[in-house]
């Protein structure tokens, strides 16, 4: 037998003796609770979907998901994920789920807190190229988060203002006009196209809010214009008042 051969049988006896590498699995299904009326949650599932995910979707809103799988409310977004036994809250990348699930961290899962513009399903035509700073945070079981990814962009006009604000009195909450698109008065509901929410920096959209008071609800009509002032509190996005305008 030659050098060459010998070398040739010890490499092989050796690849025999090396047990193999098993193959990460892919990830389970991601199963998603979000309103059916919410076009940015819709946009998500789909972002995950183009990435090679298998999704179920439950159109039943995000409120009672939120809760039973214990994101605080403070860190809500407009949908709610199961991925295994991890949590996604708001618009997460598809690029994080995956390292998540290739990590296996000890933690209840992954939240994009509000509704960071740039995100994806917050990243459509209609918001013209803007990006926002956000931070994707890892959740831990007591509550308590770490930031899992960054994510550059300008920061948002609330929160330069909240920077720059100097005195402790809150400025008054402005007045934004929409159209109403669907009401669901058992719910306390309410499908609005709107104009740019300011105090939010959020750009026109069609979005689903919560009332603060249901009876506001009472005598309006599809299709009618109406100003709000909305606020973002505890994960939910809330019209505190409603005028009608007309239609």
């Amino acid at each position: 037998m030659n050098r060459r051969e010998t070398l040739l049988r010890a490499c092989a006896a050796l690849a025999l003796a090396v047990p193999a590498i098993p193959a990460l699995a892919a990830p389970p299904l991601v199963e998603v609770w979000k309103d059916p009326n919410c076009g940015c949650c819709q946009d998500w599932v789909e972002h995950l979907q183009a990435q090679g995910f298998k999704v179920k979707v439950h159109d039943v809103g995000n409120a009672a998901a939120r809760q039973r799988l214990g994101v605080p409310a403070a860190l809500g977004s407009c949908h709610t994920a199961r991925m295994g036994p991890y949590v996604l809250e708001g618009h997460v990348p598809a690029a994080d789920v995956l390292r998540l699930w290739r990590e296996r961290p000890k933690a209840l899962g992954l939240v994009v807190p509000g509704m960071p513009i740039g995100s994806p399903g917050m990243d459509g035509p209609e918001y013209k190229g803007r990006r926002d700073a956000y931070a994707v945070l890892l959740l831990l079981a007591d509550g308590q988060t770490q930031v899992f990814q960054r994510y550059p962009g300008r920061p948002t006009q609330a929160q330069a203002s909240a920077r720059a604000r100097t005195v402790s009195q809150e400025p008054p909450i402005p007045w934004t006009e929409a159209q109403v698109r669907r009401i669901d008065r058992e719910a306390g509901k309410l499908t609005l196209r709107h104009e740019t929410i300011v105090n939010l920096d959020m750009p026109p959209m069609t979005m689903v809010f919560t009332m603060a008071d249901p009876a506001q609800l009472d005598g309006l009509q599809p299709g009618q214009r109406v100003r709000v002032q909305v606020v973002h509190d505890k994960g939910v996005y809330r019209v505190l008042r409603l005028e009608a305008l007309g239609l």
